[in-house]
Parts: structure tokens; sequence; C-alpha cells
């Protein structure tokens, strides 16, 4: 048996996850770690430009976060109602897979009121898990109008932990600034850390820009419960990896340039989508790929990613590319530097 879950389990200091994001977003600070010198530096996202030559490349997750976090009053006794949209199954029928809290309080048939006009409404068609249900909903407009109406009445979807209301500026700053294809309900977070002048700084020193699609899901967060990592089930994610992409990091690979993964989301995509010959092909469809060590990575040779939970997968992702015994290194130093963990926490480079 390889590795087990509780190898990935540590002490997380409360006051190290980030409620807020930095106050500018390439000021973040970033933990280089080098595998082959064995090495930890301490330094400010910006100064990633240094760590990279012209013809290197460097992949973003376009996706863009949704306000997915609705808050809707049951027919007849105006019970409160929070819905969690999910993922759109059919844009015909206007048909979502949704989490609803309370849940024992919905059933089929049930019929949720949104917005102060009520002017959405949605009926409760199915029941998929304990607090998941499929709902359809009913609106006289077009279907852009109907997704502008979510838009407007949909918050952004800030992770659990973060226990503080959301405010104006998190529409913003839980979004990456290159985000334009939209359909998750979480921000790949290692994009969060480039700013506008930063990837401009990137282009002019030469460094190649690809781009793939992967939608978070909300399974993102789920802690890993069986100490059989073998046996976790990954929950379902969409991906998207267009040709245009493929051509610059084949490119790369037969040029033996730095190819860096930005984000857990980025790395899962491409791993999803290799040929037998180690190159990268297109994609489109769902990937449920859960990456753990031992694992021979295909497409990257570099990644940037947030600081990250105990026992979540993508620590276990991480650990596979770095290394167990540096990853461990790397966390006891990041909780003894004070580094801020999870979403809006700090940054890693692992070269």
């Amino acid at each position: 048996m390889g590795m087990k879950l509780s190898q990935f389990n540590f002490e997380l200091p409360n006051n190290l996850l980030a409620e807020y994001p930095s106050e500018d977003r390439d000021e973040a600070r970033l933990m280089v770690l080098n595998r082959k010198e064995n090495t930890i530096e301490h330094k400010k996202f910006k100064d990633l430009i240094n760590y990279f030559e012209p013809d290197d490349v460097m992949v973003l997750n376009n996706t863009k976060v949704f306000p997915a976090r609705l808050f809707g009053n049951k027919e007849k006794t105006g019970a409160r109602i929070e819905v969690f949209l999910l993922r759109e199954l059919n844009s015909e029928t206007r048909l979502w897979d949704v989490l609803v809290d309370p849940a024992r309080k919905i059933r089929i048939g049930n019929k949720l009121y949104f917005g102060d006009d009520e002017s959405l409404v949605a009926e409760v068609i199915d029941n998929t898990t304990s607090r998941g249900r499929t709902l359809r909903f009913l609106y006289d407009g077009s279907y852009e109008e109907f997704r502008n109406k979510l838009n407007e009445l949909g918050e952004t979807p800030l992770p659990k932990y973060i226990k503080r209301d959301v405010e104006p500026e998190d529409a913003d700053r839980y979004q990456t600034i290159y985000a334009k294809n939209e359909g998750a309900v979480a921000a790949p977070t290692a994009g969060l850390h480039f700013s506008k002048h930063l990837l401009k700084r990137l282009e002019i020193k030469g460094v190649d820009l690809a781009e793939v699609t992967l939608h978070v899901g909300l399974g993102t967060f789920n802690p890993v419960e069986v100490e059989d990592l073998s046996k976790h089930k990954m929950d379902s994610e969409e991906a998207e990896i267009e040709k245009a992409a493929t051509v610059v990091i084949n490119n790369a690979i037969e040029n033996k340039r730095r190819i860096c993964a930005v984000g857990t989301t980025v790395m899962r995509a491409l791993e999803s989508s290799v040929s037998s010959n180690g190159r990268l092909n297109e994609f489109k469809g769902w990937t449920n790929k859960f990456i753990f060590p031992p694992y021979d990575f295909s497409i990257a040779n570099c990644m940037i990613t947030n600081f990250h939970t105990p026992k979540s997968t993508l620590l276990m992702m991480v650990s596979a590319f770095a290394g167990h015994d540096l990853m461990e290194r790397a966390y006891k130093e990041a909780i003894k530097e004070e580094y801020q963990f999870y979403s809006y926490g700090d940054a890693m480079l692992i070269i």
C-alpha cells in the first residue's frame, strides 16, 4: 500500500487561515521550493518573474467563478433557505444541481422564491443526496436574461472557512484577472496572485501564456476520509483544453522549457489528457483524476500553488509533485513563518 491519509495530517493554527486577501495581488508572500537543490527561499509573489526565461510557459486556468450562493424563501412558511448552485444540468429546461440549507425543510414539490420582488422561482424536482436537490427555475425571460438574474441575485461563494460576511470587493478579489469562462463555484486560487502588471512583465520577458479551463467544483474542499488513498473518489469537474494551448505547451516540451502549472486545477486538467508519447492532447469533458504520491507527472515541470489544509486532495497532489519530505519541511517552515493558508492565502512556487 502507498501513502496513508495520516501522513497528510498536521496541526494548522486557526490564525493562519486567511480571512482576507493580501492588499495587492502580487505582494502576497511566495515560498520557493527547489526540488533539485532541496532548498526553501522566502520571496514576494512578484519575484517569481526571476525564475522564468523567454519561451518558458505559464499555464493559467481561465475559469470564472459565478455568484453561486442564493438566498430564497420557502412558499407558505417563508423560511429563509440558502441555495448553493453546483452546476447547470440543462440550459433549455433550467435544471440545476444544488445544495440546500437547512435541507430537512426542503422536499420534492416545494417552491422557493428569490429576490425582493420574488421574480425568480424554483421548484424542487428531485433529491440527490442528503443536502443535494435538483431545482427547475421558472423564469419568463430569455436564457441570457435568466443568467443575468442569477448573477444579480447571487453572491460570491467564499469558502465556508471564511466566517465573515461577503464584502463588495470579494466579487473582484475572489476572481483571477484573466477569468473568462463562467462555470466555477470556487476560484482557482493560485491564479489570484497575478496582477495585470506582473502578467505584462512576464509577456515582455518573453514568457508564453497558455490557457486551459477547469471549472472548480465544491469537491475541491472535500477532505479525504479513507486511510487508503486509492479508495478515495474525486468529484468530477468539467474541463477544456483547446488546440492553441496544446501547440504552445507541446512546443515547450520539445524544447525542454519550463512549463509551469498555475494551480492544482491546471495540473489536474493537464494530467487528464496526456498522449502515450507524453504530449498534451485537446480535451473537452469531465475529469475525476485524483493525483497522490507516488505519481509521475507528464507535462508540467514547475507549479504555483497556495498553502493547503490538512488531509486535502490538494496537499496530496502537491506532495506528489514536490516530494513528501520537502513538502513536510516547507509546511513546518510556513507555519513557523506564519504564512497565510488556503484560498486567500500566500503562494508557493515549486521548481
